[in-house]
């Protein structure tokens, strides 16, 4: 990393990285996958409609990933309808080369119905473009029924996350955020490395450094640099052992008959800090009721909040934690 690569260093946060992930979460063994069971026993009757061959063939449970299937995003939050613009409008050279390479790669290639598999992504590789929009269809159908419905926690999560990493960096420097982002991530002198199952060298060449968190990718690091992404790298959000432990909704209880239902719902989503929009969809109210509920939440001081670049962000005070579990 030169200079103006750690002047360059940013972060984003991806719909389509968690989406590609999470079929490799899906598919890799139950040992050490505890983070995401019940993310796991939720999705697995809601895929009928989903070509699930087709993406854990492009999706392996270890090895490479296809550089197509996660491109960088531009802007610190962008839609899951944005980065499949750009899938769908790869490099059909570099898209052919890459399925050709994950057909024949050692680590990724392995598995149950490793012959299939090959003929599919070499098929696949023969019609690049035709291939490119094929897999975003797939895509969008298994986001709409896997990912979707969770995004508004995933994203709380991470733009938790990010809310801690720039605090981090103004305390310590680009130094320490670097040192501090993952047990197989470190950073010495002018050199950032990373502990994969691989061997290489990248110069980063002034073009900067990306920084992805990606729950769905725990406990892997995922990394990017050739030509043309952004050098890219993801890392495990803080607080993902939270990500899917949520407090009963406390309907008919004390809580809800002091409160009201919709307000001690609420309460009980907010472990992870959320903005109005998240809620609402969360919870299926409209925009306008979130708020004046978070409001009048608030005003009580049983909800805290803060600005988080356009949006404002909500969750549950220390009062709050003590309503809830005295509940």
């Amino acid at each position: 990393m030169t200079a103006a690569d750690i002047g360059g260093v940013r972060f984003a946060i991806s719909p389509m990285w968690e989406t590609i992930t999470s079929l490799r979460t899906l598919t890799a063994p139950a040992v050490g996958l505890q983070v995401h069971r019940p993310w796991r026993d939720w999705v697995r009757d809601r895929l009928g409609g989903v070509d699930l061959f087709l993406l854990t063939a492009l999706v392996r449970p270890a090895g490479y990933i296809p550089d197509f299937l996660v491109p960088s995003p531009a802007l610190r939050s962008s839609s899951f309808a944005t980065a499949l613009r750009q899938l769908a409008t790869a490099d059909p050279a570099a898209v052919s080369w890459q399925l050709r390479h994950l057909a024949a790669h050692p680590v990724a290639a392995p598995g149950p119905r490793r012959a299939e598999r090959a003929r599919l992504l070499r098929e696949l590789a023969a019609r690049p473009d035709a291939g490119t929009s094929q897999v975003a269809a797939a895509l969008e159908t298994y986001w709409q029924a896997a990912v979707e419905p969770h995004w508004p926690r995933l994203q709380a999560l991470l733009s938790a996350d990010l809310a801690y990493r720039l605090e981090e960096l103004a305390d310590g420097g680009v130094g320490m955020l670097l040192r501090n982002l993952h047990p197989s991530v470190s950073y010495v002198g002018s050199v950032l490395r990373i502990v994969k199952y691989y061997d290489g060298d990248a110069d980063l060449s002034g073009r900067g450094l990306l920084l992805v968190p990606c729950a769905f990718a725990w406990p892997d690091v995922i990394v990017l640099t050739a030509e043309p992404h952004v050098p890219t790298m993801s890392y495990s959000p803080r607080g993902i052992g939270t990500l899917w432990h949520q407090h009963p909704t406390p309907v008919g209880s004390a809580l809800a008959e002091v409160l009201g239902r919709t307000r001690a719902i609420m309460l009980s989503q907010l472990d992870l800090p959320m903005s109005t929009t998240q809620l609402a969809t969360a919870l299926a109210l409209s925009a306008p009721t979130v708020s004046a509920h978070l409001h009048a939440l608030q005003r009580a001081g049983i909800v805290g909040s803060r600005r988080d670049g356009r949006s404002v962000r909500y969750a549950r005070t220390r009062l709050g934690d003590d309503l809830l579990a005295g509940s």
